[in-house]
């Protein structure tokens, strides 16, 4: 206990000094009344130009008339649920953000405030997760899964697991900005081992932490840290998870795919395959995950969906986050992927789970069937 506990404290203590000498690096996106700013998260998905997004945006936007059409569909008796849909799923996360500055602008009233009040339910969930700034929404998951009795690990795993330093950066940003705590720190409280270590690594900015994307593809580098792995997993008896978690957590995906290749050399299976044997746990389960995305992370998303459509009831938290989050970044692959793994397509299994507006509202967002 008291090893645990100073091992938070250190944790603790290394955090604050590396968060607090980088909380300024990225620039705050306020969005100016009736412009188009993206969020980083957004921004950094473009550079991959095999994804495939459903929602791009619409041509010739306007944000006051947008604003007004959702003013009129919520004023008066009763509300326009199709109208909001049409408006909402089918622009940009920036567009999204120039109309609800216009709509204070012209009405003097929140946007989003003012669709709480009329909405309710899952559908509910849907339209304020598309609302909001990619990386608040991901915050305010982040903080839900963490809040109260029990942690959600599999929250904690799909977000940041799965996201490029950018990405991570822009999450870690927001967080303080809108818990006035570190991310970090408030994982460490919640999280324990192994497992709060990679978590860690993952959202600290030092150089043994956060992924390392400027310095290129190594080959050299990837046979060396191919060989550490091996070395601290199938050829000894135990594992060295600390080795498993500077290297997955500090390396970027592309120096990761090129090690996991060498990997196999080595050992004659993969690397997927030695965690699987290896580790345990929720540790497992992230390590996986960095894996699988690396690989292949249209694939692990489906597969999120799937368990998320399967089984006894529909766990709805993961179905709009997974949607609405990756609308814009690759939801488009994430469908071809999902009727590759089930032999259905991802539209027929969510209209058989779900209903009403908010059927209605996830459908229009996977765009073409």
């Amino acid at each position: 206990m008291i090893a645990e506990s100073l091992e938070i404290f250190v944790i603790s203590i290394f955090i604050k000094k590396n968060f607090y000498a980088a909380r300024n690096s990225i620039a705050n996106n306020t969005i100016k009344y009736g412009s188009e700013v993206e969020s980083p998260i957004l921004a950094t998905t473009k550079m991959t130009s095999q994804r495939e997004p459903t929602v791009v945006g619409v041509s010739n936007f306007n944000a006051l008339e947008d604003a007004a059409a959702l003013r009129a569909a919520m004023k008066g008796f009763g509300t326009d649920e199709q109208a909001i849909i049409d408006i909402l799923t089918t622009r940009s996360n920036a567009q999204r953000q120039a109309i609800s500055q216009a709509y204070t602008h012209e009405f003097d009233r929140d946007l989003i405030d003012d669709l709480k009040s009329e909405l309710g339910g899952h559908f509910e969930d849907v339209i304020v997760a598309l609302m909001l700034p990619p990386e608040e929404y991901l915050c305010k998951e982040l903080n839900k899964c963490m809040d109260g009795l029990g942690t959600d690990e599999h929250v904690l795993i799909e977000i940041l697991c799965t996201r490029t330093k950018k990405e991570i950066a822009a999450i870690v940003d927001a967080y303080e900005r809108l818990y006035n705590r570190p991310l970090a720190e408030h994982m460490c409280s919640e999280t324990s081992g192994d497992f709060r270590r990679l978590l860690t690594l993952i959202v600290t900015r030092a150089p043994q932490g956060a992924r390392d994307e400027e310095a290129g593809v190594d080959p050299v580098r990837a046979a060396e840290a191919a060989q550490q792995l091996y070395d601290a997993g199938e050829a000894k008896w135990g594992t060295d998870e600390e080795i498993f978690n500077k290297i997955l957590a500090h390396e970027s995906f592309a120096q990761l795919r090129l090690i996991f290749e060498e990997y196999k050399n080595i050992a004659g299976r993969t690397i997927e395959q030695a965690i699987k044997a290896e580790i345990d746990g929720e540790l497992k389960d992230a390590f996986s995950a960095i894996v699988e995305c690396v690989e292949n992370a249209a694939a692990w998303f489906a597969q999120r969906l799937r368990a998320a459509l399967q089984g006894a009831g529909t766990d709805d938290g993961c179905l709009v986050r997974v949607v609405t989050s990756r609308a814009e970044i690759d939801l488009g692959n994430i469908k071809r992927e999902y009727e590759r793994l089930y032999d259905k397509t991802l539209q027929s299994d969510l209209e058989g789970e779900t209903s009403g507006d908010y059927k209605r509202a996830l459908v229009a967002l996977l765009g073409p069937a």
